[in-house]
């Protein structure tokens, strides 16, 4: 049976990842309809992506004798100034999903639960993953510039990268 003081620090992290779904899902959507067709299938790409996220600590806290909540989720916001000001957020954003999965480990760690410390080292590599993306995305946002061929190309290059990132990790 799994530590209490964990279970809920995962529950805690399912409302995390549901929200990260759901606010790549409205970013997506924001982009589609704003002609950006490449950012907007590279988001809900990413958007699967951490709903599968949820998913995997859904059956990981079940599998270990706890019980996973599926909770309601706040709205994620629905517009952007620009493509790169959406991308600033993601960062910030991935940002404070590393901070979240780094007090889930400390949590398990204090408990001594060892086999979920082992479990979370996957989204601990899989955080440096999606800050290192991201970062890049922004770094090259900055070298093209913030104006519409800048926004142009960008767009094109995350349709590419949408399509070579297709197999959600789990």
């Amino acid at each position: 049976m799994i530590n209490k003081n964990v279970e809920k620090a995962i529950n805690g992290q399912i409302v995390v990842e549901g929200y990260s779904s759901n606010l790549y899902l409205a970013m997506a959507s924001w982009c589609e309809g704003n002609a950006f067709a490449g950012a907007a299938k590279f988001l809900y790409f990413h958007a699967e992506e951490e709903r599968l996220h949820m998913l995997k600590f859904v059956h990981y806290l079940n599998d270990r004798g706890g019980h996973a909540v599926i909770p309601a989720l706040d709205a994620p916001p629905k517009d952007y100034k620009d493509i790169f000001v959406l991308f600033e957020e993601i960062m910030k954003h991935e940002e404070y999903v590393t901070n979240c999965i780094n007090s889930l480990v400390e949590v398990s760690m204090n408990e001594k639960d060892f086999n979920t410390a082992n479990f979370l080292q996957w989204y601990v590599m899989e955080q440096v993953e999606e800050e290192s993306l991201f970062r890049t995305i922004l770094d090259k946002m900055k070298l093209l510039g913030q104006e519409k061929t800048g926004f142009y190309l960008i767009d094109k290059e995350l349709d590419g990268m949408a399509v070579t990132t297709a197999a959600p990790k789990v």
